[in-house]
């Protein structure tokens, strides 16, 4: 944790510089609005620590507050940021095109107060939208045909939910409106691959009778993601049990006899566990190949030696970037497809962008999603 926060500070707080640097610039301000930029970037560098201590001490709208400020302010300024990057890149490109050509194209490049101002617009500009494409919750559709689904079953209907991350920016009302979409798909089974949960859950009992609410015929079902450990695990496992999920940690369930599931937990899950959880692959080697497997799992990952051994892998924790052009980033450390894709030995793997947002509540390029699985039996 500690190595974390220090690389934290350390990146977003140069984030800040650059854009200090990048304003005195383009503005010549003097002392005093020098000043003021420089507390109130100190303040925002240090906000995510404040949110954590003011939720710790049970100060929930005051946490509230600073987070949707802060948080807000974090995603402008990648944007900014970002924008910022372009523009240079453009400039450099006119530098490279005048050497190509043997031509001066110095007249098109955008100077310091253009190159200043034209970022911040964008970045303004896409902040504004970001904030509505979270909110613009799509259902998103795939239907996986299989042998190993009964012929007498017309079609099985799962609902994945992923990285929700309720807490002190995704509340009642954004949980309801999910909730609401996921009714009218009427599901057999409902599946959350993680994240379910973002932070403290002392003002999160407000929630459980709405997950309660929801009563799919074949039953909810969930595994852990990284912020459930950053929420405290205990209390995260006691939150989802009391909305009547069941919780796979390393386990499987047969569903009335249609298909086999298999839950693991994230590794961030694992690291402090005392007792070794069984491996992946032989939970799956231990279950029929004639029934169809659904493996739930948080990170967008696929084990080598578990293809084969199960039909449709489901996961989430990318988010897709959430904002662009962060997912050039996320793909590096996760260099899956988004959404269905499908690999050797008949199995599949389907990576959820989520269905709330981590941080900013801004999306960009990413909308979020529940997932209607439809499966159906090979004719």
């Amino acid at each position: 944790m500690s190595l974390f926060l220090l690389s934290f500070f350390l990146i977003y707080g140069s984030l800040h510089a650059y854009v200090f640097f990048k304003a005195k610039e383009a503005m010549a301000f003097g002392n005093a609005m020098a000043a003021m930029m420089v507390v109130f970037f100190v303040i925002m560098v240090i906000s995510p620590v404040l949110v954590r201590v003011t939720e710790l001490h049970g100060m929930h709208p005051t946490a509230s507050v600073i987070a949707h400020i802060s948080y807000t302010w974090m995603g402008f300024l990648f944007l900014f940021f970002s924008a910022s990057i372009a523009v240079k890149l453009y400039n450099l490109l006119l530098i490279v095109a005048g050497k190509l050509f043997d031509r001066g194209f110095s007249d098109f490049a955008l100077q310091a107060v253009p190159g200043f101002y034209l970022p911040l617009l964008i970045a303004a500009v896409i902040s504004m939208y970001g904030f509505f494409e979270a909110r613009h919750i799509k259902a998103e559709r795939i239907t996986i045909t299989s042998p190993k689904m009964p012929v007498a079953v017309k079609k099985l209907v799962v609902v994945q939910i992923s990285d929700l991350h309720l807490g002190v920016m995704v509340g009642k009302d954004r949980l309801t409106k999910v909730l609401e979409l996921v009714k009218a798909e009427d599901p057999d089974m409902v599946v959350s691959t993680g994240d379910l949960l973002d932070s403290q859950l002392d003002g999160l009992g407000v929630m459980v009778p709405l997950l309660q609410e929801l009563k799919p015929p074949l039953g909810k079902f969930a595994v852990t993601g990284n912020h459930e450990v950053y929420a405290g695990l205990q209390q995260a496992l006691s939150f989802m049990e009391k909305a009547d999920f069941k919780i796979l940690r390393h386990e499987t369930a047969a569903v009335a006899g249609l298909l086999d599931l298999v839950g693991v937990d994230d590794p961030a899950s694992l690291r402090d566990s005392r007792k070794k959880a069984p491996a992946e692959t032989d939970l799956l080697a231990g279950l029929s190949r004639n029934r169809f497997t659904l493996l739930l799992k948080h990170r967008p990952v696929i084990e080598p030696a578990s293809l084969g051994l199960f039909d449709l892998q489901l996961s989430g924790h990318v988010h897709k970037g959430q904002i662009f052009p962060f997912n050039l980033l996320t793909h590096l450390f996760y260099p899956v497809k988004m959404g269905l894709s499908r690999h050797p030995n008949n199995s599949s793997l389907y990576v959820s962008r989520g269905t709330g947002t981590w941080g900013p509540p801004i999306r960009f390029l990413a909308p979020p999603e529940i997932t209607v699985i439809t499966i159906i039996p090979a004719r």
